[in-house]
C-alpha cells in the first residue's frame, strides 16, 4: 500500500515537467515572434528569453527533484 502511494505521489510531483515545457515552448514561441517584429532587438531579445528559460526549467527541475526524493527517501 505504501509503495502504490509512493508511486501514485511521484507520478503527481512530475506533472510540473509537462508546465516546464510549456513554459520553454510558450517563451521561445515569443521570441520568435518578437524577432519577426522587431530584428534590431535580437541580441537583448534573446538574452531575457534564455533567463526566462532557466527559470521555466528551474521549476521543472525542482518537480523531478520532489518526485526522486519521494520515490528513493522516505
Amino acid at each position: 500500500m505504501v509503495a502504490a502511494a509512493k508511486l501514485i505521489g511521484a507520478g503527481l510531483a512530475t506533472i510540473g515537467l509537462g508546465g516546464g515545457a510549456i513554459g520553454a515552448g510558450i517563451v521561445f514561441g515569443s521570441l520568435i515572434n518578437s524577432t519577426a517584429r522587431n530584428p534590431s532587438l535580437k541580441g537583448e531579445l534573446f538574452t531575457l528569453s534564455i533567463l526566462a528559460f532557466s527559470l521555466c526549467e528551474a521549476i521543472a527541475l525542482f518537480c523531478l527533484m520532489i518526485a526522486f526524493l519521494i520515490l528513493f527517501a522516505f
